[in-house]
């Protein structure tokens, strides 16, 4: 039956491009989302706080634009049954929130449910669509988060989840503002078939939680062999989530994303080591990256984990091609819970560039190795990828991570120093100059560290500590990286 369902999706959606030519999110949005730290404790006091963190921290300028409310801000509708926010949360109205928000060069995103209540049991939007989408522009809204709870029993089949959230996104086109869609439907009834048709990010699995590796009977779908998990679940390690993509990390592109849901760096369950690795992986699988911290007690630590302008560089390189999984090995030292796993990640980017991860989700440092014919597997099988016969350079994402002390004086300093403090943190300011430029110019602070080439036909190497990743930029030396395209750029 499964497969029935699936071949249903794909006759029924392939060829339909909606979702992805709105014209929005053409790399992974990026921004921050209140609930992984905070769940129901909102406010409008929390927002423009958070605002003036983004901004003062640099992190607006390196690309986290949103800010996005989640549930738990209305009081119900009105006689005429528009959506009202609770004003004794939000005293001066959720236009003025926007009002202020935009005055600060970010953009606002709002949360509602396809169900007739939200996952926190205050009013859904199913059937409600039309007044919603016009309340939401109204109010200026730029971002829709659409979840998944109390849907009516409307699941079951792909068709059936696409026709449910099809109604918010004509809702929301019929208003004329352009309001960035992110389906929340843990990944339910094949949402990486259909998708991209309608929305620009789609939830692949069920919640995360702040564990890189910690299996949970919460999350029971675990066969990374199998994506069409009956049950998504929620407390989903990195691992589990990772594992779960693997099939179908292709199925994002320019305008629409798997979403692998928010990061949890800086929430305290996860090491330092761990959290690099998280962050890695969901910048070079293309997720979304929306931060899911209180950024009102932003540590120094994360900064320098949130604040990488080499790894955003992959998370919003043009191409928008995810890496992919060239490797897997299972036979290595287990951890506490009894999982270990050793992983080698590899994927094509802008100007012929290749990004690779070596990740050991092992219980124990390991030197991992990667050949250039593993890397370019996806270019041809058994070496006949041509890149195996070039030499490239070799650029550590993480050589230049700007070191924890300046990084609390960036977090310390008045408005008049801290622009002194970005120059020496090698802060970038994609405000002034894109990511898809900076890149082109070869700007050093995206290209990451230089620490050696590798020869034609040879390996990559590096010592990696348990639960961590090496990640590195490829560059070929004197051919260009041409390689076959097999989409056009823009739509």
């Amino acid at each position: 039956m499964a497969a029935l369902h699936l071949a249903f999706a794909l006759a029924l959606f392939t060829g339909h491009a909606a979702g992805v030519n709105n014209g929005l999110a053409r790399t992974p949005q990026m921004g921050w989302n209140n609930w992984n730290a905070l769940g129901c404790d909102v406010s409008e006091s929390l927002l423009l706080d958070t605002s003036k963190k983004l901004v003062d921290s640099g992190l607006r300028d390196v690309g986290y634009n949103y800010v996005v409310l989640d549930d738990c801000w209305s009081r119900g509708r009105d006689e005429e049954g528009f959506l009202e926010e609770d004003l004794e949360k939000f005293p001066s109205g959720m236009s003025a929130v926007a009002e202020e928000l935009h005055r600060q060069g970010l953009l606002f995103g709002m949360y509602s449910s396809a169900g007739e209540m939200t996952c926190a049991r205050y009013a859904g939007s199913l059937d409600w669509e039309e007044n919603d989408a016009k309340s939401f522009a109204g109010w200026g809204v730029d971002y829709l988060k659409y979840d998944n709870c109390y849907h009516m029993g409307r699941f079951g089949t792909p068709k059936l989840s696409f026709d449910r959230y099809k109604v918010m996104w004509d809702a929301l086109n019929s208003t004329g503002r352009p309001i960035l869609y992110s389906l929340c439907n843990w990944g339910e009834d094949y949402s990486h078939t259909w998708g991209m048709s309608i929305a620009n990010s789609w939830r692949m699995s069920g919640d995360i939680y702040d564990s890189f590796s910690r299996p949970d009977d919460l999350c029971s779908c675990i066969d990374a062999s199998s994506p069409f998990c009956i049950a998504p679940g929620t407390h989903c390690s990195v691992l589990n989530i990772i594992n779960k993509v693997a099939p179908y990390v292709d199925r994002g592109q320019p305008g629409g994303w798997n979403d692998l849901d928010m990061l949890e760096v800086g929430n305290g369950g996860m090491t330092d080591e761990e959290y690099k690795a998280h962050f890695s992986l969901w910048a070079a699988l293309k997720s979304p990256l929306l931060m899911g911290n209180d950024l009102r007690s932003l540590s120094a630590a994360s900064l320098t984990i949130l604040n990488n302008p080499a790894v955003i560089a992959i998370s919003q390189d043009p191409v928008g091609h995810s890496v992919y999984r060239v490797r897997r090995e299972l036979n290595v030292a287990k951890d506490k819970y009894g999982v270990g796993e050793i992983q080698v990640w590899s994927g094509g980017l802008s100007g012929g560039d290749q990004v690779v991860l070596l990740l050991n989700a092992a219980g124990e440092d390991a030197r991992i190795s990667a050949s250039l014919e593993e890397i370019f597997l996806h270019d041809g099988p058994e070496g006949s990828a041509p890149q195996i016969n070039e030499e490239w350079e070799v650029f550590d994402l993480w050589g230049n991570r700007m070191d924890n002390a300046l990084a609390q004086k960036i977090l310390d300093a008045d408005e008049k120093d801290v622009e002194k403090l970005w120059k020496q943190a090698n802060w970038y300011n994609s405000t002034e100059i894109s990511y898809k430029e900076g890149l082109k110019k070869r700007d050093e602070r995206l290209m990451g560290k230089k620490v050696g080439k590798i020869n034609a036909g040879g390996s990559l190497t590096a010592k990696v500590k348990r639960h961590s990743v090496e990640m590195f930029r490829l560059r070929s030396v004197g051919h260009g990286g041409k390689r076959k395209v097999h989409a056009k750029e823009e739509l």
